[in-house]
């Protein structure tokens, strides 16, 4: 599973399962509605997404 952070270009990176949920919302000024201390491996699978990027654009399309 890949996992992604963006860049200053707007590309993603791959972003490590092991990322705090927390880390990625204050990165990306987003709220994922889950506890701070989940990680991103566990969010992903729980949601059935295959990256962090497809998690970004669930939540900003809810915005």
């Amino acid at each position: 599973m890949k996992k992604s952070q963006q860049t200053n270009t707007g590309q993603f990176r791959k972003k490590r399962e092991d990322t705090l949920i927390k880390s990625i919302e204050k990165k990306y000024d987003v709220d994922f509605n889950v506890r701070d201390d989940m990680k991103l491996g566990t969010y992903l699978k729980n949601k059935g997404l295959p990256s962090l990027s497809k998690a970004i654009d669930r939540i900003t399309k809810k915005k």
